[in-house]
């Protein structure tokens, strides 16, 4: 298992300590220093939602203009390559599944 998201990250922090309490084993990837934000959005794209992956409710996107904005429509991968703290958190990476969020669809899915 793989979670994505950023060290100083509340959510990602309760995903972690939660899969620890379960004692599932997982590899954490810091979303904008190791990951490969361009070669990960299109194949997380071809199994969400753009609406639910990109946060709209971050700093990111209240400072894009309208013009950017647009790209969560057109080319929402290359609108998260170009700002992966866009990137709704944690993304959860299980075999070929892929969770986004820390909601409790989402915990009952990984059995936490």
């Amino acid at each position: 298992m793989k979670l994505y998201g950023l060290k100083n990250c509340d959510t990602c922090k309760k995903a972690m300590k939660a899969l620890d309490a379960s004692g599932q084993a997982y590899t954490f990837i810091d979303i904008r220093a190791e990951a490969d934000v361009a070669s990960l959005a299109p194949e997380w794209l071809q199994q969400v939602d753009a609406a639910k992956l990109i946060n709209t409710r971050s700093t990111t996107w209240r400072q894009l203009d309208e013009a950017e904005r647009a790209r969560a429509e057109t080319n929402p991968a290359g609108l998260l390559a170009a700002h992966p703290t866009l990137v709704k958190r944690p993304v959860i990476e299980r075999g070929d599944e892929v969770f986004v969020g820390w909601t409790k669809d989402v915990q009952a899915a990984l059995g936490v």
